[in-house]
């Protein structure tokens, strides 16, 4: 079995640029669990990704999977035909690699071990749900989802899920009893707050990857919602519709600006000596709201413009998040950056 540092170093960082600078900076007490759940869920995400492979056959080993994680059943897996059909060396060494991420998830604290089973049992239900809702899907037949009810459940299996296990683990790893008493929320809005963070996330990268998924057979604007406005699902493969979607798909924008200003206060709330946990939240949502207003502007139906702020920006506003913090200026950095 390879070290943890193995894993949690040159795999994570192979598989997820943006998310290791992120792991990055966490405190040590947070660090290793909240790497292992990203490297298991990314290990899920590959099997429902592997799009050569049918259906059925992805549903099984996903479902194996997600029993070895939960500790269901100790049954050996059998990754070689998917890692034969990946794509990328990283996502092969990732399923190769799957026992010694299993083993070094055993050997945690099973509290530890408790919420990441959960939010892996999470995600992996929206994994499941998506593979079959879109199965047969494709440029020919666009499956979309069909309410806005579905979006939010969407979001909230495969991301918001996520802000509320990062809260729950560093509120049992890292932050001191009591650590919201001086403030006006309790714990489980504190949560709710990291749900909201989560759910932002994800729909911005629902927004930015719309032309790509709808070439897929994917779309994850509701149909009920696009029907009330004049507009059928095919129309969106037609770049010259834009202007029918844009104020739509404003108002999408608007909402996933309102999970990410919540997210901000969710980042405000954690205790002010949490410099590394702070600005690990913060790096996302920032780098998130850049996002959102270039999604403002341009053909967001044409597949050629892949919106995507570069390595240079991102590196602006780590450095500038991290030389602003101990400044009255930190409040207002989303606003001014």
């Amino acid at each position: 079995m390879p070290p943890a540092n193995e894993l949690l170093t040159d795999l994570l960082k192979d598989v997820s640029r943006s998310f290791y600078l992120t792991l990055r900076v966490l405190p040590k007490s947070v660090r290793q669990q909240i790497g292992l759940a990203y490297l298991l869920a990314r290990t899920t995400d590959t099997i429902a990704d592997t799009e050569i492979l049918p259906v059925e056959q992805r549903l099984k080993l996903l479902e194996r999977l997600r029993d070895r994680i939960s500790g269901r059943t100790t049954e050996a897996l059998d990754f070689a035909e998917l890692i034969r059909n990946q794509g990328t060396p990283a996502e092969r060494v990732l399923l190769e690699k799957v026992e010694a991420a299993l083993a070094l998830l055993n050997s945690l604290a099973p509290a530890d071990q408790t919420l990441i089973r959960e939010v892996i049992e999470t995600i992996t239900s929206g994994q499941g749900l998506d593979l079959q809702r879109f199965a047969g899907a494709s440029r020919d037949h666009i499956v979309a989802l069909r309410t806005d009810d579905e979006l939010d459940d969407y979001t909230y299996r495969v991301a918001g899920c996520v802000g509320e296990f990062w809260t729950k683990m560093c509120v049992q790893n890292q932050f001191s009893d009591g650590f919201l008493k001086d403030r006006s929320v309790s714990e489980k809005q504190f949560e709710a707050l990291g749900v909201r963070f989560g759910k932002g996330l994800q729909l911005i990268n629902i927004l930015r990857d719309l032309p790509v998924d709808l070439r897929s057979g994917r779309c994850y604007l509701p149909e009920e919602q696009l029907s009330a406005r004049g507009i059928a699902v095919r129309d969106l493969l037609e770049p010259a519709n834009e202007p029918r979607l844009r104020p739509f798909y404003n108002e999408l924008l608007d909402r996933a600006k309102a999970h990410l200003t919540a997210g901000w206060e969710y980042t405000n709330l954690i205790p002010r000596p949490e410099v590394r946990v702070r600005l690990a939240c913060a790096w996302p949502i920032l780098i998130g709201l850049k996002t959102l207003e270039r999604l403002r502007i341009g053909n967001v139906l044409d597949p050629q413009q892949r919106i995507k702020i570069n390595r240079r920006e991102v590196r602006n506003v780590l450095i500038r998040s991290a030389l602003t913090y101990p400044l009255p200026g930190w409040r207002t950095l989303p606003e001014r950056l």
